[in-house]
């Protein structure tokens, strides 16, 4: 082979492994919900959910660790929803609460929450907290979304064990302070695609769960750990469906 011939197959080869997609012939997404794996963190390794995103679990130690804590969360049936209202959580994204993770930082929950999973942030002109566009992962459905202020309901807060489920359960015995913690405590609350946390509603895992399997065995972790926070039991229904996420 001519040594121009060798030179440029050698430089062939070198573009190809340093662009191995274009060589395959695989389409780079473009859309604004292109796959996405491995982002955020395991909800056994973040406990305060200071850390950003939901991690699957997937090693047999893990899923073991997992369905050890499920097993601490108690039973019980869920009790009425009547009195039930969103204010008596307090007022929604308040940064004026005591005794979790992020609060009186000068920064409402909801941007709190949106700076804590989001990347490339931009703020408004101005602010250092309001989040006006970002890329997110979002642990709902395993897609990466590039998201806007302008489209604001395309990513919503999920609390992941809802409200009014807290309340049946026995938030509505607790005092006003203690609802507003467990409304705007960053181990409860998840960034997520807007449908999926519409469909969600107040429902425990019984009877809904993320689109990604993947993802459910981290999401009834992180749902274990704010029952077990906040002395909250589960219904055995729900709790059984926790159990069998994580291979139990």
């Amino acid at each position: 082979m001519p040594a121009r011939r060798r030179a440029l197959s050698a430089s062939a080869v070198l573009l190809c492994a340093l662009v191995a997609a274009g060589c395959t012939g695989a389409p780079v997404p473009s859309d604004d919900s292109v796959s996405a794996g491995g982002l955020g963190t395991s909800p056994l390794e973040n406990p305060d959910g200071t850390k950003p995103g939901l991690a699957p679990i997937s090693s047999a130690a893990d899923l073991r660790a997992a369905r050890d804590l499920i097993a601490k969360v108690r039973t019980s049936a869920a009790g009425p929803k009547d009195g039930y209202d969103r204010e008596l959580f307090g007022p929604a994204w308040t940064d004026n609460v005591d005794g979790v993770a992020l609060g009186h930082n000068t920064c409402d929950t909801r941007n709190d929450l949106l700076a804590r999973d989001g990347r490339s942030l931009q703020h408004k002109d101005g602010s250092a907290c309001t989040v006006t566009a970002m890329t997110i992962h979002d642990p709902y459905t395993g897609k990466t979304v590039k998201w806007s202020k302008s489209q604001a309901s395309k990513i919503q807060i999920d609390h992941v064990m809802p409200l009014s489920y807290d309340w049946q359960m026995g938030a509505a015995k607790w005092d006003k302070a203690k609802r507003v913690r467990i409304a705007n405590d960053p181990l409860n609350l998840i960034p997520a695609d807007g449908q999926q946390n519409a469909s969600k509603g107040d429902s425990g895992p019984a009877a809904w769960l993320p689109a990604d399997p993947a993802i459910r065995c981290s999401y009834v972790v992180r749902f274990a750990q704010v029952s077990l926070k906040y002395e909250l039991p589960v219904t055995e229904a729900d709790k059984k469906t926790m159990l069998q996420q994580c291979g139990g």
